[in-house]
């Protein structure tokens, strides 16, 4: 098991929350999701899953809920170009 926690933008209620949510689950190898809300910020996702997913396919189901993954996980070291947090593989 893995658990990665991702910063996302947009979300601003409940149910943002539960189409973040349910989109996540539809990836493969997700296990669980829990969102710390936080309305009209950067609101904390945090994924579970049985192996490291690919932080595409994270930004795909985060994009057809219809919101946006920021640049960097949540505690990511920063790149050494400085562009944020190291891409997931």
């Amino acid at each position: 098991m893995t658990t990665e926690t991702y910063n996302v933008t947009g979300m601003t209620c409940g149910h943002c929350v539960a189409s973040v949510e349910s989109e996540l689950r539809s990836v493969p190898g997700v296990t669980d999701v829990a969102v710390d809300l936080t309305p009209g910020g950067t609101s904390h996702v945090t994924v579970t899953s049985e192996e490291p997913l690919a932080r595409d396919a994270v930004a795909a189901a985060v994009d057809e809920a219809g919101y946006a993954l920021a640049s960097a996980a949540v505690g990511a070291p920063p790149a050494p170009d400085g562009r944020g947090g190291l891409p997931l593989a």
